[in-house]
């Protein structure tokens, strides 16, 4: 079972717009030594802006640096078929598993989700974990729709980011057979207290400070939740854009060569 800090990887770009696989490598190799797994394309990693071409470049520089770390790839796409060709290509890249949200749809019922998921299951081969989110998907997955989802063969993980320590806490108590990942850095100390079974961690600051993040696994305490909370802060990781912010403190260390996002409009 994955446990443990996962790192939802940004995606390094040239100043010309493609995936940079050299700063890839160094992106990998500098979080390698305090994570568990790598997980391109998420929306760390711009995913719900990332072109087919842009995707498949990103993750399969990051199957080729991986060097023995699980990869875990990110799909955000609007509808099921898109996933499920998506995930295909995955497997094709040497991928692990996929990371998988909910179609593009403030009205998506109960029901659809779990279809959803259902199909996604029955299109590859590969393990998948649940995404919940809103902010992409305009939705979110219950608890009930989970406990179902997770009865299906090869789930092999939730990142759990609806922003809710309790909802947390219920899902990690209701599928103990399924990881549960908390998403949002300020609420690790929430989520870690006591006998919560939640497995770890899925979110932005990994790309800047893992040891950080695994300290606070291994030592769950509110010094070091308070001092999370101020790196957090530094470092942009609050703001609607946090990619962006960690795009620009990983430039300044010289791990990547370029702050540039997907979304870049030329405009200085």
């Amino acid at each position: 079972m994955y446990q443990g800090t996962i790192v939802p990887l940004v995606t390094p770009l040239t100043e010309t717009g493609e995936v940079s696989s050299p700063c890839v490598a160094r992106l990998v190799d500098s979080v390698r030594d305090e994570v568990t797994a790598v997980m391109p394309a998420l929306s760390s990693g711009e995913g719900w802006l990332l072109d087919a071409g842009r995707w498949r470049d990103m993750v399969a520089a990051t199957v080729t640096y991986a060097a023995g770390l699980p990869v875990l790839a990110g799909i955000q796409l609007p509808t099921t078929g898109e996933v499920v060709a998506r995930a295909r290509t995955a497997a094709e890249l040497g991928a692990d598993a996929v990371v998988v949200t909910t179609p593009f749809d403030p009205e998506l019922d109960q029901d659809a989700v779990y279809r959803h998921y259902a199909t996604v299951r029955e299109g590859t081969a590969l393990p998948i974990f649940l995404y919940n989110e809103h902010a992409i998907s305009g939705n979110h997955i219950a608890l009930d729709t989970i406990v179902r989802i997770c009865a299906l063969p090869g789930v092999a993980g939730i990142k759990e980011s609806s922003g809710s320590p309790e909802l947390t806490r219920r899902i990690a108590a209701a599928v103990p057979h399924v990881p549960v990942f908390e998403g949002w850095e300020n609420l690790l100390l929430d989520v870690l207290s006591g006998d919560a079974g939640v497995a770890g961690f899925v979110g932005p600051l990994a790309n800047l400070e893992p040891a950080l993040c695994s300290l606070m696994l291994r030592e769950p305490s509110a010094e070091v939740q308070a001092e999370i909370n101020a790196a957090c802060e530094r470092l942009g990781l609050f703001k609607d854009d946090w990619y962006r912010w960690a795009k620009a403190e990983l430039r300044r260390r010289a791990v990547i060569d370029s702050d540039r996002t997907v979304e870049w409009d030329g405009a200085p």
